[in-house]
């Protein structure tokens, strides 16, 4: 049974997994490069409880012991007492290694070491460690409290043990829908919604429509919860950038050539609700203004 997870990187998804962990009755250790980084993650875990609660989803007991089981770590050695860590920083291939080297030392062997990348090789990260057959791939989706399925990613070298124990765990106890996915650059969801924004954007640059009407199109017409631009600005642009840019690399093909409206706006640093604008603009707390 896996009771203590570990979770490292409190971003967008970090939080949103660190978040449902600990709804679902499970003990979280947290961790990040920064005090900083973590304070701030913390706080945004807060906040999407305390929008809960306005919204009757939450009781303010309900708050304090989900809180109380997120304990935030200074150092990987206190991750050692998890059955399960899931990595889940920024899309460098050469930090996660680094992550993973580091995680292979200090977790015992029966510990299952998780990624939430959406991109990168699974078999490459676990060519750091000793124990590869344990490196799996655990593919959340944004908002992870709101979709209840997640990519079971399988690298070269994942044994059948250690996906039996990753699928039991995804869906005997996070109650979600657990789907298999061989490794494959974007998986599933993230291939086929980074081509959506990617397309919508193309459809912006050729002014056949507005971002406003565009998502509109997408959100009434077909049930989307959020439009394609509002759904990049919540991932974060740099994210769908470096996404579309690994599919362009490892597939060699021009529909994954990233849309130069997206490139701009990187470099602007307009990177969404992260940043407070993107294609729309976004208050202190992630909402939209």
């Amino acid at each position: 049974m896996i009771k203590k997870v570990g979770v490292i990187g409190l971003g967008t998804m970090g939080q949103g997994i660190a978040e449902m962990l600990a709804a679902k009755g499970l003990d979280v250790i947290v961790i990040e490069q920064t005090k900083e980084r973590l304070a701030y993650g913390l706080h945004m875990i807060e906040i999407s409880l305390d929008k809960q609660i306005e919204k009757w989803a939450l009781t303010g007991a309900e708050k304090k012991l989900i809180l109380s089981r997120i304990q935030s770590a200074s150092s990987y050695d206190e991750l050692a007492c998890c059955e399960l860590v899931i990595e889940t920083i920024s899309e460098d291939l050469d930090a996660k290694k680094e992550v993973f080297k580091k995680l292979d030392a200090i977790c015992g062997e029966n510990a299952i070491l998780a990624s939430n990348t959406s991109t990168l090789s699974l078999t490459e990260l676990a060519s750091v460690t000793k124990v590869p057959n344990r490196v799996i791939g655990l593919h959340f989706i944004y908002p992870v409290s709101k979709i209840d399925l997640v990519e079971i990613v399988l690298g070269l070298k994942t044994s059948d043990d250690t996906f039996a124990r990753t699928k039991h765990f995804a869906e005997e106890v996070l109650q979600m829908q657990g789907i298999m996915v061989f490794e494959s650059p974007g998986f599933v969801t993230s291939r086929l919604i980074c081509l959506f924004i990617n397309e919508a954007l193309h459809v912006l640059e050729e002014g056949v429509a507005s971002a406003e009407d565009i998502d509109n199109a997408m959100r009434v017409g077909y049930s989307f919860q959020h439009g394609p631009f509002e759904m990049a600005d919540r991932f974060g642009l740099d994210s769908v950038l470096a996404a579309l840019e690994r599919m362009f690399r490892e597939y060699g093909e021009l529909k994954y050539r990233p849309s130069i409206v997206l490139k701009k706006m990187v470099r602007a640093r307009h990177l969404g609700a992260k940043t407070g604008v993107g294609f729309f603009q976004y208050d202190k707390d992630g909402d939209r203004i």
